[in-house]
């Protein structure tokens, strides 16, 4: 039996995004076309921001734009080439994960380019970057409970409620290294089985 914590079940884009009581992709995308396709969604490491912009895609595509995605890692100061954004134009949307890793030159030089072209920007960050806010996101012992029970199949026993709220605060609210904890605990008690 596979694990449902394997990162293939957990990474952005498989796991769907849990969204709270009356918001919907949909109301993030008006938001943001409120804001004039430029916005920000902040958030500690692991809370779901990631997934959040994987559930916003399709969305964004329906309202008519064409994203174009670039992920940044830890250390990346710069942008990669994005030739694309000129062919664009006013209904290009460059979505970025891990914005604060661009340099501030970076950013104000990517802002401006943006703002000319007439495309839009939406990036995640741990903190605020001075562009519209359309999520803050806090990540809760309830939206652990309840991804835990969209990966576990039905009358999966393996792992418990204790469990879940031990891996919560053993990680400090990082959701992602919390279904870590579990993906741990999930193959040291199959193997005991």
């Amino acid at each position: 039996m596979s694990n449902p914590f394997a990162t293939r079940y957990i990474r952005p884009g498989a796991l769907a995004y849990h969204f709270p009581p009356g918001e919907s992709a949909q109301r993030f995308v008006e938001r943001l076309a409120e804001h004039g396709w430029l916005g920000q969604i902040v958030g500690p490491h692991g809370s779901g921001k990631s997934t959040l912009l994987a559930a916003l895609r399709p969305a964004l595509t329906a309202a008519g734009r064409q994203t174009v995605g670039i992920t940044l890692r830890q250390g990346d100061r710069r942008l990669p080439g994005i030739e694309s954004l000129d062919e664009l134009g006013g209904k290009g949307q460059l979505v970025i994960d891990g914005y604060e890793q661009l340099s501030p030159v970076a950013r104000w030089r990517l802002h401006r380019r943006c703002r000319r072209q007439g495309c839009g920007l939406l990036v995640t960050s741990h903190r605020d970057m001075g562009l519209p806010t359309i999520a803050r996101l806090e990540p809760s012992l309830e939206i652990m409970r309840h991804v835990v029970e969209q990966l576990l199949p039905n009358g999966d026993q393996t792992v418990s409620e204790g469990d879940i709220s031990a891996a919560w605060r053993g990680c400090d609210g990082n959701l992602r290294e919390a279904l870590f904890g579990l993906y741990d605990l999930y193959e040291l008690r199959g193997r005991a089985s």
